[in-house]
């Protein structure tokens, strides 16, 4: 699971019909949009100018659409695959490799140089990104990251260290802090290694909380090195609860991504304004839902500690007079 926080959304009542095409053959996607409401942390909140949460909102649609698309998470139907091109003469639209080459092949078509000819990208989501590449003078990189990131998880379900757990993060979730400083027009070296550091840190956290999820997936984020270390093997990782190895190997991945959350804090008093409340939220809310894993003890097996709302908006006022005194 990558890209994004992860989400966790109700079974509707009825039938699900967001995702499928409508009498027009127009794709709703309000299904992958409505997924924003559920995350950690609010994607594009209100405080925002419209310009940047309606660019925020396009960023979200592709980020999770390329993690519904890696996690086998699309919307029933088959609608996506179809208008990538993929469930037709023969191609199995279940393929999640050749669903993100396709969703690739249509990331591209995002990015040909205006007037170039074709017909621009099928997905309606990767439409509704392309004003924003235009506007914003986005680059490709980042966005060919997650796609890889999605890649590997269909390949890699174990992480031997630390390093490669970190570098799998460079793919899955730094580059949504990159492009939210590219949206912003506030993108420089510094700001993001900073970013950098909130990323990986968000992403290890989520990992933490999604233990029992992921297992069930046959993938483990936590390395394997460090599984030896605190004699954990994978049969009490699949326990209702964990014992106290698991909980102590738990507290030692939290205090990674504690450390690592404070190298960068220093980004939200490198901005200022709204920007500076949205990264304070960021760093607020990874250091919230750390503090609501503390409090269950550090066993996330049962399912993830999440955060009171009263701690978030605590640890969001402490990040923001934090930055007010470092100016």
């Amino acid at each position: 699971m990558t890209g994004t926080p992860s989400t966790r959304t109700e079974t509707p009542a009825g039938p699900d019909t967001r995702g499928i095409p409508d009498a027009r053959g127009a794709l709703d996607t309000r299904g992958t949009l409505d997924k924003a409401a559920a995350e950690n942390f609010p994607v594009a909140p209100f405080f925002l100018p419209r310009a940047w949460r309606d660019d925020l909102m396009a960023l979200y649609g592709y980020a999770r659409l390329v993690d519904d698309i890696g996690d086998g998470d699309l919307a029933p139907g088959g609608a996506d695959a179809r208008l990538l091109g993929v469930g037709s003469a023969g191609c199995d639209a279940d393929d999640r490799l050749l669903l993100l080459n396709a969703f690739e092949a249509d990331l591209r078509r995002v990015f040909a140089p205006a007037g170039s000819g074709g017909d621009g990208p099928r997905h309606p989501l990767l439409r509704a990104l392309q004003p924003t590449v235009r506007a914003r003078s986005l680059t490709i990189d980042p966005f060919l990251g997650l796609i890889e990131a999605n890649r590997r998880d269909q390949s890699v379900r174990r992480y031997e260290s630390y390093g490669e757990l970190v570098a799998y993060c460079e793919l899955s979730a730094n580059p949504v802090g990159n492009l939210v400083l590219q949206v912003t027009g506030t993108l420089t070296p510094e700001r993001l290694r900073r970013s950098d550091a909130i990323c990986t840190a968000l992403q290890i956290i989520e990992h933490l909380q999604d233990v029992s999820e992921d297992l069930a997936a046959d993938r483990i984020y936590l390395p394997a090195e460090d599984l030896r270390r605190f004699h954990v093997d994978e049969t009490d990782l699949a326990a209702p609860n964990g014992n106290a190895s698991v909980r102590a190997l738990v507290a030692y991945q939290a205090d990674r991504a504690r450390r690592l959350l404070d190298e960068g804090a220093p980004l939200v008093s490198s901005v200022h304004g709204r920007l500076r409340l949205l990264l304070a939220g960021f760093v607020g809310g990874g250091r919230a839902a750390l503090a609501a894993i503390a409090a269950a003890g550090h066993d996330v097996l049962p399912g993830p500690p999440r955060p009171a709302r009263a701690r978030l908006i605590r640890e969001v006022g402490a990040v923001l007079r934090d930055a007010r005194r470092e100016r």
